[in-house]
């Protein structure tokens, strides 16, 4: 079958590409000594970490696991192992790069003094990651299919013909997708919190010590938390978004083909003559259409890594990679779309699925999601980015102290969110209007349908965070600083467009597994509709709105812990460690990255279970009107909340970098004092709870469709 040839061509190339590049990066030369010392810090703090995370995750997943099978099915619990494997495995070799190219980052800079011969390191870095993230993905959907699918005859089975130990009865692929897409969640989940409380932990125990009261630069050898903090990126940067983003990709594929079986029982209890040829067709589209969509992104990556001369502007080279991904994925879609659909009658779409185009419709509704990606993420850009106005103005604020910093960037974080809500809103319509409710599935598709460039993108960030910190702690040139600083820049302005893509898609996705959740209790002889008035939905909902807060407030408080004790160790040793400050010593990274470890291994358990229990507990107790309450209340405050944090957290980060640039007084002046407070205050905002509030509303809804069954059968209202 060309199908499963296509897909599984796909996954292999990007896998392959991944591994020639991982090669390619590991043969470079790390540069000096010292350099090599500082480099090999890191990747043991970062090996021991994510170590010590995966065996926590390995019980939490296996254990989930035996539950699925006794719940829903055991096709279901297999998938969710393989989901976790893939998305484990993508995340881990990511921060394993990550941990090999930041040095030779550092090193290429520091031979070359070319920004342009440093950018292809830093991203041919990156595109590791990326590259894994759309294959290991893929390469489980493929296994899923083909094993399921294909080998098991699920994809035949279009009815509640599964009956489990406990009399509950599914139709099989649907859930044996579901435990895919939620075994992908898992680890993300985990390793987005796990690593964002790291990160986040040595980054503010590095810049309030040592900035504001030791007064030394930024990944100075002197600061005990700057080994911790280079070490966060690889683990919360790096493995947590691609475990994220991984798992935002499988879940807008996986919300495409789950409502695609219920609108085929919808079209059969109407009689509007949909086939099972015509739902096998609306399985495959998403599908080809990623795997048309990742090998254009191995074209895209491929055109600046064998780029004979890079230019000197980081932001075009990297913005060049990226449309090429974007705009081959759309050309090729087109042919995706032909093949798929240009079988059937127009009528016959528009009746049983909302075409108003005919074939052309999920390939527009494709296109709407990828014009809202590209508007939301450049008003992420314009309120983040020292550019503008807004960024500009926050820095000015400092001048009057801390308390101005905070109050400007908390403003300019909640007037961020209007917009971006606007766009969404209105690619909803769109989509919706022209391909119907899986239209709006399939503009989070598209959404996401070059993610291995975008995370590429990405994952350079941090990459070159990394090598600006070993190029400062081995004492290179200043000349090295200012390269991977440009570097470093640019990755923050890439980073803050990434989230947009995230959290928006994010968004889509959850709304479309939301009505497959509603289609899977309502009659299919009586139209979809949602009570609103029902005080067990408005219970949820207020539950829900609620849910994202509660999320929030105890990642920030568990940053606010491990920060705390980060501080204090900082300070013990620049008071009982004599001749750190000066240089005559050095001083016990070790044990601030112990610090790091164990906090984030401490705190990042039940916030990661909460995304669980509350739509297994609220079904329970408040029956399915109750979930659907949850999801809606989830979804509006998670996304608003979710947009809030990451602008206003990058805002602070950029207003930071602005004032080090050398306006309002530079590096040491009271300004830049009172913007490292504020860029304090963002950090957890953008790199913990906002990037992990994107999961969580993807997940509950995930954990509410594999619950549906229980939910109905035994809740107790």
């Amino acid at each position: 079958m060309l199908f499963v040839v296509v897909v599984f061509f796909a996954a292999a190339l990007a896998l392959a590409f991944a591994a020639f590049n991982f090669a390619a990066v590991k043969k470079m030369p790390e540069g000096t000594e010292r350099m090599s010392e500082i480099a090999a810090a890191i990747r043991v703090g970062a090996n021991a970490f994510i170590n010590y995370e995966y065996r926590i995750l390995a019980i939490v997943v296996a254990c989930i696991a035996v539950l699925m099978a006794i719940i829903t099915t055991w096709h279901a619990a297999a998938a969710l192992l393989i989901g976790a494997v893939m998305s484990a495995s993508a995340g881990f070799i990511g921060m394993k790069i990550a941990t090999y190219a930041n040095v030779r980052v550092s090193n290429r800079a520091r031979e070359s003094r070319s920004i342009g011969d440093t950018v292809k390191v830093a991203f041919r870095g990156g595109s590791v990651m990326g590259l894994c993230v759309g294959g290991c993905a893929l390469l489980g959907l493929f296994l899923v299919y083909l094993i399921f699918g294909l080998g098991l005859g699920q994809l035949e089975e279009v009815s509640g013909s599964y009956t489990n130990l406990l009399g509950l009865t599914f139709v099989p692929f649907p859930m044996t997708l579901s435990g895919y897409a939620l075994g992908c969640s898992l680890v993300a989940m985990f390793n987005r919190v796990g690593g964002g409380i790291y990160t986040k932990a040595a980054d503010m125990g590095a810049d309030l010590v040592g900035k504001t009261e030791a007064h030394i630069p930024e990944d100075d050898p002197r600061n005990p938390a700057t080994i911790a903090d280079n070490v966060g990126d690889n683990v919360g940067d790096v493995a947590g978004l691609g475990s994220d983003l991984l798992e935002s990709f499988v879940g807008a594929i996986a919300s495409g083909i789950i409502l695609s079986y219920h609108m085929f029982a919808k079209s059969l209890a109407e009689g509007t003559g949909m086939t099972e040829d015509l739902l096998q067709s609306l399985i495959r589209f998403p599908l080809l259409f990623v795997s048309i969509g990742l090998i254009a992104c191995c074209i895209g990556i491929a055109t600046l890594v064998f780029k004979s001369k890079p230019s000197n502007d980081p932001h075009r080279d990297l913005n060049g990679a990226t449309y090429v991904s974007a705009a081959l994925t759309m050309l090729l879609g087109i042919a995706v779309a032909y093949i798929c659909f240009h079988g059937y009658d127009k009528a016959l779409l528009t009746a049983c699925l909302g075409f108003k185009v005919g074939f052309f419709s999920p390939w527009i509704a494709a296109a709407i999601g990828i014009a809202a990606g590209i508007i939301i993420g450049a008003f992420a850009e314009y309120y983040t980015s020292d550019a503008y106005k807004p960024t500009q103005l926050l820095a000015q604020a400092s001048k009057e102290g801390a308390a101005l910093t905070i109050t400007q960037g908390l403003a300019l974080g909640m007037k961020s969110c209007m917009a971006p809500c606007i766009v969404l809103g209105a690619g909803i319509i769109c989509s919706y209007s022209i391909s119907g409710m899986y239209g709006v599935a399939m503009a989070a598709m598209g959404m996401l349908s070059f993610v291995s460039a975008t995370v590429s993108v990405d994952t350079y960030g941090p990459i070159s965070d990394n090598a600006g910190g070993i190029a400062e702690m081995s004492a290179l040139d200043p000349e090295v600083r200012e390269i991977t600083d440009t570097l470093d820049s640019v990755g923050n302005t890439t980073a803050a467009i990434g989230k947009g893509f995230a959290i928006g898609s994010g968004a889509l996705a959850a709304l479309a597994l939301m009505i497959s959740y509603l289609y899977s209790y309502n009659d299919f002889s009586t139209p979809l509709v949602l009570n609103i008035v029902d005080p067990m939905t408005l219970a949820g909902a207020i539950f829900g709105g609620a849910l994202p807060f509660l999320f929030s407030g105890m990642l920030i408080e568990a940053v606010a812990k491990a920060a705390r004790k980060m501080v204090e160790e900082v300070r013990r040793q620049f008071r009982e460690i004599k001749g750190i400050l000066t240089g005559e010593t050095e001083p016990d990274y070790e044990r601030c990255v112990a610090i790091s470890t164990k906090g984030a291994q401490r705190e990042m358990v039940i916030p990661s279970l909460i995304a669980i229990i509350a739509p297994i507990a609220t079904g329970l107790i408040f029956g399915v009107p109750g979930v659907l309450g949850l999801l809606i209340g989830g979804l509006s405050s998670g996304f608003v909340l979710a947009i809030f944090m990451a602008n206003a957290g990058g805002a602070w980060d950029n207003a930071k970098k602005y004032v080090e640039e050398g306006n309002f007084g530079g590096k040491g002046s009271e300004v830049h004092k009172a913007t490292v407070v504020g860029d304090t205050v963002g950090d957890p905002f953008k790199d913990t709870s906002g990037p992990s509030l994107n999961i969580l509303i993807k997940l509950m809804s995930m954990v509410a469709i594999v619950m549906a069954g229980l939910t109905v059968a035994w809740s107790l209202f």
